[in-house]
């Protein structure tokens, strides 16, 4: 979650999207990449084509959640599907907003239970905050699925019903075989408000009650995932949060990065650091950057002010690294980035 300061009062509207209250509340060549692509139909979910030998297709969520799916395993990546209304179209974020499960919607996209396709052996979580980890507990105990997560996702986890034996605590610098690919995990940072701080800060170093508001769900954390075929070489690196660890980037040696837009400027050089630390990666995916309560169908909204942004990202990713394109995501259009 990406948030920013309370110094200017929003103006709400119907125009008005995540990013541009967060800033005051605190040329693709892939097939049906494009703003105007048609909806996407996710009764297909279970329909998809496996994966080529060696290769690993990636299907954007919304947010920034992804499904990878390589010849014998699939993994989720902060997988949110529930996508419910806590106030922020309306310039009226809700703290205290109920945590709310849409199992019909997280069928629609994953396939029901136990049927053809919608098998998960792995979600990787980049931090607990709601949108990221609120669907994560009943998609895991419903397809099986062991969750890597920090110690608050783990313990978190519990308190929402995983089972300990399904919850895997990373740090950051684990290298890990899941299934036919291998993960690295990414120390990393959350992205700060416009005034310098984080959204729901905090850690879980024990079981909690079960959390029933947003608030309940705190930041505990930060890490990113480097996705790479088990034979090695190049890789994507996934971001939950607009904000990133130089060291921990130095030597990843990836391809591509999937690139939160973030909604202020408190993070210095953003864009420029992130390219030199990894070295002008050849593919930037933006994300992070839907409004991400609304039906996941295509195309994707959002507001202005952050098309403006994703405008001015794009703009200097080009000048910096010329040869690196940049794509702009659809809900689950099959993306071949290994």
């Amino acid at each position: 979650m990406t948030s920013s300061d309370t110094k200017e009062k929003p103006q709400a509207g119907p125009g008005m999207g995540r990013r541009a209250l967060l800033t005051t509340a605190g040329g693709v060549a892939l097939a049906g990449i494009t703003a105007g692509a048609a909806a996407a139909d996710p009764s297909s979910a279970g329909k998809r084509s496996p994966a080529k030998p060696g290769s690993a297709t990636f299907e954007w969520l919304g947010n920034a959640g992804w499904r990878v799916s390589t010849p014998t395993t699939t993994m989720l990546v902060d997988p949110y599907l529930s996508r419910f209304d806590t106030g922020l179209a309306a310039g009226a974020f809700r703290a205290t907003t109920p945590i709310t499960l849409d199992t019909t919607a997280i069928d629609e996209v994953l396939g029901a239970p136990g049927t053809g396709g919608a098998s998960v052996d792995a979600i990787l979580v980049t931090h607990t905050h709601w949108d990221h980890f609120a669907d994560v507990p009943h998609i895991a105990t419903t397809r099986g699925a062991t969750v890597y997560t920090s110690l608050s996702g783990y313990h978190l986890g519990q308190a929402m019903g995983i089972p300990a034996s399904k919850l895997a605590v990373v740090k950051g610098s684990e290298e890990l075989r899941v299934g036919d690919a291998v993960v690295r995990v990414v120390p990393s940072l959350h992205s700060r408000t416009g005034g310098g701080g984080l959204l729901f800060p905090g850690l879980r170093t024990q079981v909690p009650e079960p959390p029933k508001t947003i608030a309940d769900m705190p930041e505990g954390d930060t890490l990113g995932f480097v996705i790479r075929r088990s034979g090695g070489g190049g890789g994507v690196l996934l971001l939950g949060a607009s904000d990133y660890d130089d060291q921990a980037l130095d030597g990843l040696d990836v391809d591509t990065v999937a690139l939160p837009v973030p909604s202020n400027d408190v993070t210095v050089d953003y864009v420029g650091r992130l390219l030199r630390a990894l070295e002008l990666p050849r593919t930037v995916v933006l994300v992070h950057w839907d409004n991400f309560e609304t039906v996941l169908r295509n195309p994707p909204r959002t507001d202005e002010a952050t098309r403006r942004r994703m405008r001015a990202i794009t703009a200097e990713i080009r000048r910096i690294s010329p040869r690196t394109r940049v794509l702009e995501p659809t809900y689950l259009t099959p993306m071949r980035l290994l």
